[in-house]
């Protein structure tokens, strides 16, 4: 199976001098977290530059160097990631799919011959997740066990920098060994972005400092049990348009699930054929 024959062939692009709000909403419209970056050149060809995630996002927006500023000064090229990787779309999937986890990427623009075909995410692997293999392999033989956790009334800036020093996605939220929520980096991302537009300039700093985990994480989250097949976890994750699952056993939490450990599943059963 190659890129092709998976990737994604409607893409949504930004300009590089457009507003990062203009970019989020978006991503939340078509329920992506990550965008192509161009620049329109004079002969109006638009040129890949980079690529913008809601971590990216997250990770400026969260910054004290960028502390005062209101959304609106903030534009795409502020954030986003200069010279993304890119993939021929005649690659196989286990290539592309290795060249993402190595890299830590969610996603990746597919070119060829210099022009944006399509774009390939963690998503677009995760729908390939179906069959014998995937009935028979269990949650428990692929998650990650024993998960960074965080507590409701740490705060938001200490999750922040967990999240970014840990190079994870998401947070169990955790208090007296019962699951609270999750705190995600696109949580952080959007949260950020509102705090901004409400809070006058010079309280941004002290106030930021001062969110709470339990402000902003999302209650009631979906668990998968370790019982359950990678099939019926990817079904979960896609349908609900999820990056990772917390796994409870007994109300225990025993791990995460995400899609990049279904990726390196992927990577696996290829070199088997």
């Amino acid at each position: 199976m190659h890129v092709k024959d998976i990737m994604s062939r409607k893409v949504f692009l930004v300009d590089k001098d457009q507003n990062i709000q203009d970019a989020l909403k978006l991503m939340k419209k078509h329920k992506i977290s990550r965008l192509p970056v161009v620049n329109t050149n004079h002969n109006n060809v638009k040129e890949l530059v980079g690529i913008m995630t809601e971590k990216d996002i997250a990770r400026r927006l969260g910054s004290s160097r960028y502390g005062n500023l209101a959304p609106s000064h903030f534009h795409v090229s502020t954030v986003m990631t200069h010279n993304p990787l890119t993939i021929e779309s005649a690659k196989g999937i286990g290539i592309a799919a290795q060249l993402m986890i190595e890299n830590k990427i969610g996603g990746i623009p597919v070119l060829d011959d210099g022009e944006i075909v399509g774009m390939l995410t963690k998503t677009d692997f995760i729908n390939t997740c179906n069959g014998r293999s995937f009935q028979e392999i269990k949650v428990a033989n692929r998650m990650t066990p024993k998960p960074m956790t965080i507590s409701p009334q740490d705060r938001l800036v200490h999750a922040r920098r967990m999240i970014f020093d840990e190079d994870i996605g998401r947070l169990p939220v955790m208090e007296e060994d019962e699951l609270e929520g999750i705190v995600t980096a696109k949580d952080i991302a959007r949260s950020m972005i509102s705090f901004r537009k409400v809070v006058p300039d010079k309280y941004k700093p002290a106030r930021i400092r001062n969110l709470l985990v339990e402000d902003i994480m999302t209650q009631n989250v979906k668990t998968i049990p370790e019982s359950a097949s990678i099939e019926e976890v990817s079904k979960v994750m896609v349908d609900n348009n999820f990056s990772g699952m917390p796994v409870l056993e007994n109300d225990n939490l025993t791990g995460v699930i995400t899609k990049t450990d279904l990726m390196k599943l992927i990577v696996e059963l290829e070199e088997v054929n």
